[in-house]
């Protein structure tokens, strides 16, 4: 339940990230897309670990 709340928010970032195109201009757009990769990748790894 939490995984697919978190790849919710995930996504609704994206939308809002990438919609207004200025991700390069701000500092805090960068830090946010940065923290979002981190938490997916957080996942993969959990996921990949849960499966071996």
């Amino acid at each position: 339940m939490s995984g697919s709340m978190i790849v919710t928010l995930n996504e609704l970032t994206n939308k809002f990230i990438y919609k207004t195109n200025n991700t390069d201009k701000f500092l805090m757009l960068r830090l946010i897309n940065n923290v979002k990769i981190g938490i997916i990748y957080g996942l993969f790894v959990d996921a990949f670990k849960l499966g071996s």
